[in-house]
């Protein structure tokens, strides 16, 4: 079989495409090899040489004492699924190993203390989303900018509260994104951490004393910027820590504590609602909760191992590997691993510099194949409208005939949706994969945000015959997007760059979806104006479409793959792929699932070295 091989300066590695040997099974259905092989690189070398490397490795960076279980790992690391073949192994390591094998959810408190501390981190953004969507009821009226009957004024002053909700996204976007890196070098995962949870800590309270639009403009101004930082970091910060096998429905808690963020705001909305003139400013100032809670905690937490390897510190690299792995075998296994794929990429890093490691984001084919992900499915978030409901919910059921009561109800219903739909794909995200969940959902969303559109459209009957099918296609529509564009956004984003670019590949994804969403929540009202509710909706529910075929040509599968594995899959040029899935994968799936044909499954353009092997073997 053949393996990839280095071309220019200008290029990575190329998977190289070998003839799929189709197999028949019992059933007389074939079986098809992937044209393009992700490969263990410690496979390139023997037994002996991958153990000799591995205690070198041990002993030249303080971990002399430990050179005989990195010789160990380092075999486990070369066939991760046959260890029971490594002789050299102690019982006790064998048990280990077998029990993570049968026990995915298993690992150790700490593991999950510091995924679960991250993800409440998450529950700032949405609490804010929905702290600004209860306060949009009623700071127009405190500042002057809508009428007695709490209509902003058109003009100048529809474009103010626009503005207000828009500029912590657009600050998000376009500074807090940008100053991750130097966070990241100077601080540390933790250290950039601790800075924006302080930040996220204080301005929302700022922004419950504003005296004037601009004082709360200036408030969200910086807030904003703190929630760049953070969700650039956090999500990062979780996929270095978990495991490749769970690794999707551990960041996972992070879409998860967003939605629960979304719903504890809504929650705060309804409890604060009879306080008078001061209720938006509760609304806003209560999000600093979560934010509070993560400074705090994250001091408990280890660094990220990969963060200190990648900064020399190797040794309390796998100090900090081993709090958060069951097993030294575990601990050891991972962390050389990444070291051994991390020496390939440095191979291929044109530059360390700042604007070297960005402009790498683009330039560098393997490197751009992934900014393609990931720009595609941060951008499809907003495409698909969601956040028309998380920013503006409340204003659309008041508008469709609900009290304002009963519109802080109807959004309370929305955030509870949002939660309970995403707990399911905590344990489908590692199974269906993020790219099959995503093309999955697409169309039900366009169906049910269309349909809401047009149920704005009822004039006739009962109060509840109007609202009703409002509120029923509002939530279909969360509930598709829960299981799938929802949760993998950040989670495909966080993992799919390499260690040297991390920081600026997900700095420029939150870039392009913090951007986009203030464009959206800046644009929205006059859009609803001018176009009315139901063409802002069925506008949005095209774009659902548009999403779609983004994601089919442009976001490749990464589930079950290590974060260094994830190099190969990127190896294969855009048109080869994009070639592949509208030639092969698309007409399949049409004849397989829509003229319900009986046909045998195409060759996969990418898959595991292991997986093809066991193919071969049957």
């Amino acid at each position: 079989m053949e393996k990839t091989s280095s071309t220019n300066s200008h290029d990575e590695k190329i998977a190289i495409q070998t003839p799929s040997p189709e197999l028949a099974d019992a059933a007389g259905r074939r079986k098809s090899v992937a044209l393009n092989i992700v490969e263990n690189p410690l496979k390139r070398f023997s037994r002996e040489k991958t153990v000799s490397d591995a205690q070198a490795f041990a002993e030249s960076h303080d971990m002399a004492e430990h050179a005989a279980l990195f010789g160990r790992a380092a075999l486990v690391a070369r066939d991760p699924d046959r260890f029971d073949t490594v002789t050299e192994l102690v019982e006790r390591e064998r048990d280990a190993l077998s029990y993570e094998r049968d026990h995915k959810w298993h690992g150790p408190f700490m593991l999950w203390y510091s995924i679960s501390l991250c993800a409440i981190g998450a529950a700032t953004q949405g609490w804010d989303q929905t702290g600004s969507n209860g306060a949009n009821l009623s700071f127009p009226q405190e500042f002057g900018l809508a009428n007695d009957e709490g209509v902003v004024n058109p003009g100048r002053d529809e474009w103010v509260v626009g503005v207000v909700n828009a500029i912590i996204f657009l600050t998000a976007g376009l500074i807090g994104a940008f100053i991750v890196d130097p966070l990241n070098h100077y601080f540390g995962r933790r250290g950039e951490i601790f800075i924006t949870a302080c930040c996220l800590t204080a301005t929302p309270i700022g922004s419950g004393f504003a005296k004037s639009w601009e004082g709360l403009f200036a408030a969200r101004f910086v807030m904003g910027i703190g929630i760049g930082a953070k969700n650039a970091t956090v999500p990062i910060y979780s996929a270095e820590m978990a495991p490749a096998r769970i690794r999707g429905a551990l960041v996972m808690f992070w879409q998860l504590w967003v939605v629960a963020g979304i719903f504890l705001g809504f929650c705060a909305n309804v409890i604060v609602k009879d306080t008078g003139k001061i209720s938006w400013r509760l609304q806003l100032g209560s999000a600093f909760i979560p934010s509070f809670l993560l400074g705090v905690g994250i001091f408990f937490c280890p660094e990220s191992p990969r963060w200190l390897m990648k900064h020399g510190q190797h040794a309390k690299g796998f100090r900090s590997m081993m709090r958060l792995r069951a097993d030294p075998i575990i601990a050891a296994r991972d962390f050389y691993y990444s070291h051994v794929i991390y020496q390939e990429e440095v191979k291929v890093a044109r530059g360390s510099g700042y604007f070297s490691r960005l402009w790498d984001c683009f330039a560098v084919p393997r490197i751009r194949r992934a900014n393609y992900g990931a720009s595609t499915v941060m951008i499809a978030q907003q495409m698909c409208g969601i956040n028309i409901i998380s920013f503006y919910s409340s204003t659309i059921f008041q508008e469709a005939g609900y009290t304002s009561t009963q519109a802080l109800y109807a959004s309370l219903g929305y955030g509870a949706v949002q939660v309970v739909a995403t707990i399911p794909t905590l344990f489908l995200i590692d199974t269906k994969g993020r790219r099959t969940l995503t093309l999955l959902t697409f169309p039900g969303m366009c169906i049910f945000l269309l349909a809401a559109g047009l149920s704005l459209l009822k004039e006739d009957g009962s109060r509840a015959a109007q609202i009703g099918p409002v509120v029923l296609f509002i939530y279909l529509f969360t509930i598709f997007y829960s299981l799938g564009e929802g949760p993998v956004a950040f989670q495909y984003s966080a993992e799919v760059f390499p260690t040297i670019q991390r920081e600026q590949g997900m700095a420029w994804a939150v870039c392009i979806n913090n951007t986009f969403a203030g464009v959206l929540s800046l644009t929205f009202p006059p859009m609803r104006r001018v176009m009315t509710p139901t063409g802002a909706f069925g506008f949005y529910a095209g774009l659902n479409l548009v999403a779609w075929f983004m994601v089919f040509c442009f976001v490749r599968e990464t589930k079950q793959l290590t974060l260094e594995e994830l190099d190969q899959v990127f190896s294969v040029p855009t048109k080869h792929y994009i070639s592949h899935e509208l030639k092969v994968s698309l007409p399949y799936l049409f004849k397989r699932y829509i003229l319900r044909r009986n046909i045998a499954k195409p060759p996969q353009i990418i898959e595991k070295e292991e997986k093809v092997e066991d193919v071969l073997a049957k």
